[in-house]
């Protein structure tokens, strides 16, 4: 029974989950590796936790500030194919789906942040108890993202 209610919430929220990892400015890569190890992890440890999307995206958070705060050499050659990314070109046509992602990129890491976590779903009461900040912190910063991405959008508008 675990594992088909595990294999359930895999199937429902592994590409939600990359998708929250890239929002938070995560390549497309790094973001599917994150998300799989946690599913992993979450996988390992499933009857003892008690609210699975709250866990697979904190822990999927945490691991994205490890990576980041590390410094690796960039690779080469390009990783090989998974089953989030089948093929290299998965990753422009991803890009191309989501064209948010250079409005998210461009705010300041705390509203990036919040903002990912928002459009995960999470109400800024659950932001502030995950990201162990107050709630109306949290609200600010949501608010100055959204008057940031207004401008973005205002500025994208009249370059066309």
């Amino acid at each position: 029974m675990a594992d088909e209610e595990f294999s359930a919430f895999y199937r429902a929220h592994i590409r939600p989950l990359t998708a929250f990892l890239i929002s938070h400015g995560a390549g497309v890569h790094v973001a599917a590796e994150i998300a799989q190890e946690t599913m992993t992890d979450a996988y390992r440890c499933w009857e003892s936790i008690t609210h699975p999307k709250a866990w697979v995206y904190k822990a999927a958070s945490r691991a994205l500030i490890r990576k980041v705060a590390s410094v690796e050499e960039p690779v080469e050659q390009v990783p090989e194919p998974t089953s989030l990314l089948p093929h290299t070109d998965a990753i422009a046509e991803w890009e191309a789906r989501y064209d948010a992602l250079p409005l998210l990129r461009s705010l300041p890491p705390r509203q990036r942040q919040v903002m990912a976590w928002t459009l995960a779903g999470f109400t800024p009461t659950d932001i502030a108890d995950h990201l162990s900040l107050s709630a109306e912190t949290v609200r600010a910063s949501l608010l100055k993202a959204r008057r940031a991405a207004a401008a973005y959008l205002r500025t994208r508008e009249e370059e066309q």
